[in-house]
């Protein structure tokens, strides 16, 4: 056997005999990404940002063609002005020129009631004394009573000017009505909102699934948004070791490229054995049975994809 024939034989059994530590276990890290839609259909008109781009809460995404909404808030805005309106006037009193004319009645017919009451008065007293007949008493009497019920017709007009014009039921009508054009423009108003979406939380853009032009469906996700705190570690273990990977326990992470290990902690352990062929249970089979067991990473970020070694701390 030559020489170098020899020397590959014996590094892929040397290679062959390495085995991993019992604690060590291989993974990878998966991201859980903030998928960004609008609730409503329509054409993007403006894509605000591009794939690899690291966004701050609150900056525009993108914005679907409002025309439409436009229309429907201005529609609304119409309504509303129209019901403020008949509303006001129900609640208004009557014209000002109105009521000073009333007043004046009231001043005219308070004078006159007292110069009849006055009159009145002169006339019991020159009857009691006998100068006057029964027939000029009784005139002055009548008078009196008109003046009053002419004071007392005026005062009810002025009180009747003074109060709303509407009839209550009409002005509860028309309350309900501006009420209902308030929430039909409040209505029109989120939709407009909503059709211009910004980034609901700080990341970096994963994926764009639509470009400017396009028609985008209700509900439809347009970007994807990976958070920074938004990734974790997923691996498999042997039955063997799974009482001692509860969730909260510590973890180290290694991958390539990586300075130092990372801390992490277990958050999820399955209930389940996944991706395993069919086995018998016994006692002898039990290492064949695989578990999905996932860690949070403490202040590291990874990418998704990006495979990693993990072991108990």
């Amino acid at each position: 056997m030559t020489r170098p024939l020899l020397i590959l034989l014996l590094g892929i059994n040397l290679f062959g005999c390495e085995k991993p530590a019992d604690n060590t276990w291989q993974g990878y890290i998966e991201g859980e990404y903030a998928l960004i839609a609008s609730p409503y259909a329509g054409q993007l008109q403006k894509l605000h940002v591009r794939r690899g781009d690291k966004v701050d809460a609150g900056k525009p995404l993108f914005a679907l063609e409002q025309e439409s909404e436009r229309a429907a808030r201005t529609e609304a805005q119409q309504r509303l002005n129209a019901a403020a309106a008949r509303l006001e006037n129900l609640q208004a009193a009557r014209r000002p020129a109105e009521i000073d004319a009333l007043r004046a009645e009231v001043t005219q017919a308070k004078a006159a009631l007292a110069l009849s009451s006055s009159q009145l008065a002169q006339q019991q007293k020159l009857f009691k004394e006998g100068f006057i007949a029964q027939a000029r008493l009784d005139e002055a009497q009548a008078a009196r009573a008109r003046d009053a019920a002419r004071a007392a017709e005026a005062e009810a007009q002025l009180r009747s000017a003074l109060q709303p014009v509407g009839r209550e039921a009409e002005r509860r009508a028309a309350e309900g009505d501006a009420a209902g054009a308030q929430a039909a423009l409040a209505q029109a108003a989120l939709r407009l909102e909503q059709k211009s979406v910004a980034a609901p939380v700080s990341g970096m853009v994963q994926d764009t699934f639509f470009v400017e032009g396009e028609w985008v469906p209700a509900g439809r996700p347009v970007v994807s948004i990976l958070p920074p705190g938004n990734v974790k570690a997923r691996f498999y273990v042997p039955e063997t070791v799974l009482a001692s990977l509860q969730p909260g326990k510590a973890l180290e992470i290694r991958c390539d490229g990586c300075p130092a290990a990372l801390a992490a902690k277990v958050s999820f352990v399955s209930t389940q054995a996944e991706y395993t062929p069919p086995v018998l249970y016994s006692k002898e089979s039990r290492t064949k049975l695989l578990f999905l067991v996932e860690a949070r990473l403490e202040g590291a970020s990874l990418r998704p994809g990006q495979p990693v070694d993990v072991r108990l701390k």
